[in-house]
């Protein structure tokens, strides 16, 4: 069975993450992503470490199924290749500071006078208009902006330990995408989908963004513990943390008895949820005194077996060697054009199309596919010829004959 975007054609103008994760859930999806680079050296996180050998992990983990092509935006030729390929595709991304597509012949309104059917997709750091759109985007300003970072933590505002930012915004876009591609279906006409490294943070703060807005509670960091349920967070075992999460009354009694303390079932401190958050930290302690004398996966197995959602602080590499992770396919190896056998995280989604795996070509090299693309766009070898002969573009050839298509 066909994947679903496959007859989408992607013209992928992004670069760094937000962009990039945007186009990769749609090359994922089955659609033809082209990632247009800089000629020279390409998209700036190529050159962001750590390295295995000479590729980027950062570029690594956000641009398989993609091809590349390697362009002169500095030329005039350049950009009318640009703009050609442009009216040629279905949807563009870019996630350029607001007003560089324009700069560089592509506006918007313009494009979609002459092609009412494109999809335009941007992502900026604040927004495309308002006091702030100048500013250029930053996973971490925009956690710290947005009062991501201070309901993170224990103590100081604390960064979410990947870029949580430009990771959202990139999966919102792919939404609106989404979006805009079925109402074309009916309507034959495109959109111009925005949306900001701001806009999708706020909108993640979720209850305890409706805290302040529902009852003017300002919510502070509560670190690894829930901010209205207890006990739920993590405690420490005999032989390191693990996640305890008994979110209901009956989860709370049946807990008592696995930890072989009925006593504390009908101690006034811990009869109900408010009664237990008004002695968190002593309850902590008690649970944490009973959980010293055996290891994680001992009282994980208990704890699971009565119901009571419970498991251990893994580690990366715990994660990426465990069981589970292995039998759902998020990890998938293929061959990479000069790595060789390259292990790669994979789409979590499970639907038809997809059952063999979800990554068909590694991340690509600079300029990889700059040909075939070309011709796909319907340029003649002859003419694609002259313009790597003019430096207009660039076709790099891979150091071995194996490409994942």
């Amino acid at each position: 069975m066909p994947l679903p975007l496959e007859k989408m054609r992607v013209l992928d103008l992004t670069r760094a993450l937000s962009g990039p994760f945007c186009s990769m859930i749609l090359a994922d999806l089955g659609a033809d992503v082209v990632k247009v680079e800089p000629v020279g050296g390409g998209d700036m996180i190529r050159t962001w470490g750590p390295f295995d050998r000479d590729q980027s992990a950062y570029y690594l983990s956000g641009n398989r199924n993609k091809r590349s092509i390697a362009l002169n935006f500095r030329s005039a030729e350049g950009l009318a290749l640009l703009r050609e390929m442009a009216l040629k595709s279905d949807v563009i991304i870019e996630n350029f500071k607001p007003g560089t597509l324009a700069k560089l012949g592509l506006d918007p309104q313009e494009l979609r006078a002459l092609k009412p059917e494109l999809i335009i997709a941007s992502i900026s750091g604040f927004g495309s208009s308002g006091p702030l759109s100048a500013r250029p985007g930053f996973d971490q300003i925009a956690q710290g902006y947005s009062g991501f970072m201070s309901v993170t933590g224990t103590t100081e505002p604390t960064r979410v330990g990947v870029a949580i930012g430009d990771l959202t915004s990139g999966m919102w876009l792919a939404i609106g995408v989404l979006g805009a591609w079925i109402a074309r279906q009916d309507t034959g006409r495109g959109d111009h989908v925005e949306t900001s490294l701001l806009s999708s943070l706020v909108s993640l703060l979720s209850v305890q963004g409706q805290r302040y807005l529902s009852l003017g509670e300002v919510a502070e960091p509560t670190g690894n513990v829930h901010p209205v349920i207890t006990p739920y967070g993590v405690f420490r075992a005999g032989d390191g943390d693990m996640n305890i999460g008994a979110a209901t009354q009956d989860m709370w009694l049946k807990l008592c008895d696995i930890l072989e303390r009925p006593d504390l079932k009908s101690d006034p401190r811990f009869l109900d949820n408010a009664s237990r958050m008004g002695h968190r930290q002593l309850l902590r302690e008690i649970i944490e005194a009973e959980l010293a004398r055996d290891t994680r996966a001992h009282w994980t197995a208990l704890l699971v077996a009565a119901e009571i959602p419970a498991g251990p602080i893994n580690t990366v590499a715990d994660a990426l060697n465990d069981a589970q992770v292995a039998h759902l396919g998020l990890v998938e190896t293929l061959p990479h054009p000069t790595l060789g056998p390259l292990a790669q995280l994979s789409s979590p989604l499970k639907m038809a199309g997809a059952e063999e795996g979800w990554i068909r070509r590694s991340p690509p090299l600079l300029g990889q596919h700059t040909r075939e693309v070309l011709e796909n766009y319907g340029f003649a070898p002859a003419a694609i010829q002259e313009l790597e002969a003019r430096g207009v573009v660039a076709q790099v050839a891979p150091a071995t004959s194996e490409d994942a298509a």
